[in-house]
């Protein structure tokens, strides 16, 4: 498709207040030398899009204005610039959404996802990918193989997670694991501690729908924590030992604690959800005496190949996650019902240009 055939204006789903998102026309964006214009065809709804719709901010960024939500998305290459050599017009990717200036620190260390100017999709004052298309700059765009399905290529944002924290971690073949929290991003985590090997996959939740959605991307062994004690059940599987490294993927208090309480002598915490409160007591003779190692997980950095790799191979299918299908112009109701359905529903995918 050439420029002259690209529509001026598209469709987007606006935030205007909490709880509140309109479809308006916006005007198609204009790509620079170094960007390619991406025909959205799936977005995932993430736990930081409910958030901000729910309570208008995450910590420091604030919903001060008209805001467009998602940034789990996928797509065709509608347009490229002058300068871009990797891509054509009609090719099939995955985004990564957060553009790094590529010169700080953080940046040439490898670790982009530490940038302090990055411009992330839907987190202010940047747009996100509730939208018909979207500009980005070519370096964060990535090819995605004919098997491998629109869906499938948004989730390798949450999956990224994953990842990064196996990564951090350094999580082998054969370990043992204990993830705490099996919402949309734990449940790539498993799929991730199942791709990197891990022999023992122990999972925590409450729903019966998630703990068994867990099952299917790879875990061997489920806790519902209404039914069970998480710490009696994950000593017993593991013989007293404990396990090599746990991740608390949920953002609660109690979970990291029992995050922290399952793990072995020297074994290793990843942080991946976030508290509604800053401060959250640990045991810190516990940290002290097994040395224990706490990794702080933010993002993800060079993780889109191999999400992608990962995926294309079938060693788990993401596919099974998706519950809930809405086309853009039902973006309020797909929101809604994330929030307040979260016993029936694991994954919510927008389409805006059309329900595949």
């Amino acid at each position: 498709m050439s420029i002259n055939q690209l529509p001026q204006t598209m469709k987007a789903a606006v935030m205007h207040n909490t709880r509140e998102i309109k479809i308006e026309e916006y005007p198609v964006p204009q790509i620079g030398p170094d960007e390619v214009l991406i025909k959205v065809m799936a977005v995932g709804i993430c736990g930081s899009d409910l958030h901000y719709y729910s309570h208008g901010r995450i910590g420091k960024y604030v919903v001060d204005k008209p805001f467009i939500l998602g940034h789990e998305c996928a797509g065709d290459i509608a347009a490229i610039g002058s300068n871009v050599q990797r891509f054509q017009v009609g090719d099939r990717v995955a985004v990564e959404p957060g553009v790094t200036c590529g010169r700080c620190d953080a940046c040439k260390e490898g670790r982009y996802n530490l940038c302090p100017d990055v411009e992330f999709l839907a987190t202010p004052p940047f747009d996100g990918a509730f939208v018909q298309y979207i500009k980005i700059r070519e370096d964060f765009v990535f090819a995605i193989p004919d098997e491998l399905s629109y869906e499938e290529a948004a989730l390798v944002e949450p999956f990224s997670v994953g990842i990064h924290a196996a990564n951090r971690t350094g999580l082998q073949p054969g370990s043992t694991i204990a993830i705490m929290g099996m919402g949309p991003v734990g449940l790539m985590a498993v799929a991730a501690a199942k791709a990197y090997g891990a022999a023992t996959i122990i999972v925590t939740d409450l729903e019966p729908l998630r703990l068994e959605a867990a099952k299917q991307m790879g875990a061997t062994h489920i806790i519902n924590i209404r039914e069970q004690d998480p710490l009696e059940e994950i000593k017993r599987i593991t013989s007293g030992k404990g396990v090599d490294v746990a991740w608390e993927t949920a953002g609660n208090p109690k979970a990291l604690q029992s995050a922290l309480g399952s793990l072995r002598r020297g074994g290793k915490l990843a942080i991946v959800g976030l508290p509604a409160q800053d401060e959250i007591p640990l045991n810190v003779p516990f940290i002290a005496d097994n040395e224990v190692d706490i990794y702080g997980i933010f993002r993800y950095a060079n993780t889109y190949p191999k999400g992608i790799n990962f995926l294309s191979s079938g060693i788990v299918d993401a596919n099974k996650l998706i519950t809930d299908k809405f086309a853009l112009e039902q973006t309020q109701e797909a929101m809604e019902r994330a929030l307040n359905q979260k016993s029936e529903c694991l994954k919510i995918i927008i389409y805006p240009n059309g329900l595949l």
